[in-house]
């Protein structure tokens, strides 16, 4: 075995990319510690295919790399610097939290991307204060995967989350909504709530929506349910409300099915036209919530659904959820119906929950 490493190292500076794009691959395989060094030498080769192979033989090593990539995060070669933070974004050690952090600010994006990452895997509390800024980064990659780690990293990063929600900067604010939604943290719903309520920005509000539906508090039942009288937040809140999964949500989700048909309902979105009209994604929502609850009291108006072309596929879906509740009304159904979709869509749930005809 120790011949065929020092075999395959020397390879590394074949002449032949090919031949060092392979010598690479088998490196990886053998996972010796010792092709580290020359291995994260080969990242400054100039065949990409070789730098890749280089890549997943780091990655394959794992552990043995970690300091020396740690290093490569100085490198005065970015594509260096972005190679190494990739592998250390997977393997994410925290022996090198100190050149993670310090990556935080690297000019290349990609770096500061991967770098998130690692300290989100990391979790240690110490990576707060240098991430929080990189909310607001100019890259929305870096924006999310920042979101992402301090989500991450949790208790300790909610602190600093719940002071950006007033930042005077909103890409800040709804990355900061974002990762605290992530967090699950019941502490986080008061403050979402009134982000939801008093924030100038749509964007940040609708984030918010989303968020307070992550979390699953029922605390925002009641915020949410006003909050279908905006537009723009209607389809979103009934989505959260199904998130929450709460029964006193169901007679409002029922409310908003039962308009499937009603002309009055259609109110286009600007800029989408009509079937994509913003009352047909809240149904569709409420259809899918009500399917998540499973009350059996929406049985009845989810198989009015069934009848509507835009509502039919999801309803069919919802339905399927309810089990042996709904054979009987679906075979009531299916006696006097004769719209061949609507009789196709009926036994297809029938089957989905276990039906089959003859079997009593």
């Amino acid at each position: 075995m120790a011949d065929a490493v020092a075999e395959q190292i020397a390879a590394l500076k074949d002449e032949d990319w090919a031949i060092r794009e392979e010598a690479a691959m088998i490196l990886g395989r053998l996972r010796d510690p010792r092709a580290v060094v020359p291995l994260v030498s080969v990242l400054r080769d100039g065949d990409r295919a070789v730098r890749d192979a280089a890549t997943g033989a780091l990655l394959a090593i794992g552990e043995p790399a970690v300091m020396t990539l740690g290093a490569c995060l100085a490198d005065p070669v970015l594509t260096v610097q972005e190679l190494a933070s990739s592998v250390l974004a997977a393997i994410a050690d925290v022996r090198v939290l100190g050149p993670l952090i310090k990556a935080l600010k690297s000019p290349d994006w990609i770096v500061r991307m991967h770098a998130a990452k690692a300290l989100g895997l990391i979790h240690d509390a110490g990576a707060v204060v240098s991430l929080v800024p990189l909310l607001q980064d100019k890259v929305k990659a870096v924006r999310e995967e920042t979101s992402t780690a301090l989500a991450a990293i949790g208790e300790a990063a909610l602190s600093s989350l719940l002071e950006a929600l007033t930042h005077t900067e909103w890409l800040v604010r709804l990355h900061a909504v974002e990762a605290l939604g992530k967090t699950r943290s019941p502490d986080a719903v008061d403050p979402l709530l009134s982000v939801l309520v008093n924030d100038r920005d749509r964007a940040v509000r609708e984030d918010a929506v989303r968020a307070l539906g992550q979390i699953g508090d029922v605390r925002a039942i009641e915020f949410l349910v006003t909050a279908m009288n905006t537009a723009g937040l209607r389809p979103l809140a009934v989505e959260a409300l199904g998130k929450i999964g709460d029964r006193s949500a169901v007679p409002v989700l029922i409310a908003v099915i039962e308009r499937v048909g009603d002309p009055d309902a259609a109110r286009s979105m600007e800029g989408c036209g009509d079937q994509w009209d913003e009352e047909i994604l809240t149904m569709g929502a409420a259809v899918r919530a009500l399917g998540v609850i499973r009350d059996e009291a929406a049985i009845p108006s989810l198989l009015k659904t069934l009848r509507y072309t835009v509502t039919r596929a999801e309803a069919a879906e919802a339905l399927t959820r309810f089990g042996n509740a709904v054979i009987a009304p679906l075979l009531a159904m299916l006696a006097h119906e004769s719209d061949d979709n609507i009789v196709y869509h009926v036994k297809e749930t029938l089957a989905r929950v276990g039906w089959r005809a003859g079997r009593v």
